[in-house]
């Protein structure tokens, strides 16, 4: 089954901070001090205030790095 496109615009996908760990093959806590000292930045939701990583900025990330 074919997800359906809308016209609006495109949400990013997020990932949590496991699968951002995942992708980049680093410590949470490095991933934690990375948002802290803007390296990669981390959108915070929910009342908890947990992080997410948009799948774009991870990518960009990886394609920078020498």
């Amino acid at each position: 089954m074919k997800k359906q496109q809308q016209n609006g615009p495109e949400v990013p996908e997020l990932l949590t901070l496991t699968e951002a760990c995942e992708m980049l093959k680093v410590h949470p806590n490095t991933l934690r001090q990375w948002d802290k000292n803007g390296v990669l930045p981390a959108i915070r939701i929910g009342t908890k205030r947990v992080r997410r990583y948009r799948k774009e900025d991870i990518v960009s990330f990886l394609q920078a790095k020498p």
